[in-house]
């Protein structure tokens, strides 16, 4: 009898302990470019570019992927930058300024190779 309602408790709260560990939504989409394109002559890299793999959850950004040492920018409808900062070495949440509202581009650079993508705040 205690073995079957200590089954059923685990299985009800097992949602629970898997939403903790789970990001809190989908991940961003980005789309990518080459900040400098490779220059005639020279080969492009033979290994792929990984896309990051962030969640966005109101503002703070969950990254999945390490992004040490990339730049992170937020740009507004104006083309202006609003916001950036050099994403520190082991970070894996990162909380964006809360004055901020509407929509951005979200940015990551990484050498030559940007990610970026609209978001809103």
């Amino acid at each position: 009898m205690y073995k079957k309602l200590l089954t059923l408790l685990c299985i009800l709260a097992m949602p629970a302990f898997m939403s903790a560990v789970c990001p809190p939504s989908s991940p961003i989409t980005f789309q990518w470019g080459r900040i400098r394109p490779t220059k005639p002559g020279y080969p492009r890299p033979k290994s792929p570019v990984v896309e990051p793999t962030v969640y966005l959850d109101g503002y703070e950004l969950t990254f999945e992927t390490p992004c040490d040492g990339c730049v992170l920018q937020l740009v507004d409808e104006d083309d202006e930058v609003v916001y950036t900062i050099i994403i520190p070495a082991g970070t894996t949440t990162l909380a964006l300024p809360s004055d901020l509202e509407g929509t951005f581009e979200l940015q990551i650079i990484d050498g030559e190779w940007m990610f970026y993508s609209d978001i809103e705040l």
